[in-house]
């Protein structure tokens, strides 16, 4: 114990060193994160300061191995890490799909050369993931994809295409599901990982109702795979994908909650101090979240005790969802025909409009809230017919 109380003054004291003033704001929106890439865009130099003192630190993955970039932290102090970073409400160096889904695949299922290369980039923030699961005939029931990968003795020669890649136009490199074997529906698909500028990718962003473009289409027409950026064992890539959801679906749990997001109670105080109705429903929210991150933090505890529920990715995917377009919805109301809004730079381009309609999507990516409820039934609650 007393270590672990040096560990978090030393913490403490770095935090307060090391995290500039303006990365203790809380987040606006989502231009506030750094996504760092081959060709990272910087919002200001405090965001660059900071997300590059926390990777020479190895605290953008504190839990990783030190080889691979990351802090070498036991659980107990990357727990310290993050309740020190949240009392001084430090956002997050870096947001990153290879923090929350490809890396944790790597870990488990990579070999040594792909955990040393791939992870320290990710680590660093030197490269931008996106993944290549759906397709337009294979959504919840990705494992119909048809997106085909040829051998050529030693590459692959892939053809299809994926649709809702998240960024795939600013991404650097993807993981992506193929189909290696058209004959066995679940053990002919491979986990494989390419450059987004190999000859043949080409990707189409998508328009959503919110007026953004965070989806895109991307089409494979004769992409060159060489053999040794397969994750995993051939035709077995459904065992690596299923094993990323569980860590996609924590990810989108979060989206909008995080620790360094304000209270909405307190955000709102002055406007909602004569709603006592919309008061009571922000207080309500608010002890809602805060149940809710106790009950990701025990999750997470018992994920990396080897003890955790195989369905319980699926119940912190939607609750988080539920939460997270609620507190859209409760920003739109507090801010009442304001938030109406779309295009003036008071509004910072309607960005609370177009927030509230891009939280819709949370219910669909990452598996439809309706699929959630379907594995809950089944897996947790054991219910006939589920």
């Amino acid at each position: 114990m007393e270590a672990l109380e040096m560990f978090r003054a030393e913490t403490r004291s770095w935090l307060e060193a090391n995290c500039p003033a303006e990365m203790r704001e809380p987040v606006r929106d989502e231009t506030d994160a750094c996504w760092g890439g081959r060709n990272p865009i910087f919002k200001s130099p405090a965001q660059k300061q900071w997300m590059e003192a926390m990777a020479a630190k190895g605290w953008t993955v504190p839990d990783w191995p030190t080889e691979y970039g990351g802090g070498g932290l036991s659980p107990e102090q990357t727990k310290i890490l993050r309740q020190e970073m949240a009392a001084l409400r430090c956002r997050l160096p870096l947001s990153s799909f290879g923090i929350w889904m490809l890396g944790p695949a790597l870990l488990k299922f990579g070999t040594e050369d792909q955990k040393v290369h791939y992870l320290n980039q990710i680590a660093k923030g030197e490269i931008r993931w996106c993944q290549g699961y759906s397709e337009p005939g294979s959504g919840s029931d990705l494992v119909s994809l048809a997106t085909y990968g040829e051998d050529k003795g030693d590459h692959w020669v892939v053809n299809g295409q994926k649709i809702w890649t998240s960024y795939a136009d600013k991404a650097d490199w993807i993981f992506c599901l193929v189909r290696t074997d058209k004959n066995d529906k679940y053990k002919g698909i491979s986990f494989l990982l390419f450059d987004m500028a190999t000859p043949g990718v080409t990707t189409k962003p998508i328009l959503l109702i919110s007026g953004n473009s965070p989806f895109c289409e991307t089409f494979f027409d004769n992409v060159t795979v060489p053999k040794d950026q397969i994750v995993g064992a051939l035709n077995r890539g459904w065992d690596v994908a299923k094993y990323l959801l569980g860590h996609e679906r924590e990810m989108i749990s979060g989206g909008g909650l995080g620790t360094d997001m304000m209270s909405i109670g307190a955000q709102f105080k002055d406007i909602a101090a004569d709603e006592p109705v919309l008061r009571a429903d922000m207080a309500n929210f608010d002890v809602e979240v805060m149940a809710f991150r106790a009950m990701s933090e025990k999750f997470v505890d018992e994920i990396k005790a080897g003890k955790s529920h195989p369905a319980q990715p699926n119940m912190m995917k939607y609750v988080g969802t539920e939460l997270n377009k609620r507190r859209s919805e409760l920003i739109m109301a507090a801010r009442g025909s304001d938030a109406l809004e779309w295009e003036s730079e008071a509004s910072g381009g309607g960005g609370t409009a177009r927030t509230w309609l891009r939280t819709k999507a949370n219910s669909i990516e990452g598996g439809t809230s309706e699929v959630m409820l379907g594995v809950i039934a089944k897996r947790i609650l054991e219910l006939p017919g589920a």
